[in-house]
């Protein structure tokens, strides 16, 4: 059985491909009112050694190559250099 993304739910793994410490120490997705969002993780530790986590998150957009087209550019013909 295939892994199916829920409503107000989501995941996250450890970052294999971590090649710096600038990079998220975990990455998954969440879905969220039926959007779908990236989700990176920073394990930070506070000034008494506490540990704590980061996070960020960004709005999964199209991939290129997909049927969207790229938005239409206002160049004048007379500017058009043929």
């Amino acid at each position: 059985m295939a892994y199916e993304q829920r409503d107000n739910s989501g995941s996250m793994f450890k970052n294999n491909r971590k090649d710096n410490e600038r990079q998220a120490d975990m990455t998954g997705s969440i879905m969220v009112d039926g959007t779908e969002y990236w989700l990176n993780a920073w394990r930070k530790v506070d000034k008494n050694g506490n540990p704590w986590y980061s996070f960020s998150v960004k709005k999964k957009e199209s991939r290129q190559g997909s049927n969207n087209p790229p938005p239409a550019r206002n160049v004048p013909d007379d500017e058009i250099p043929f």
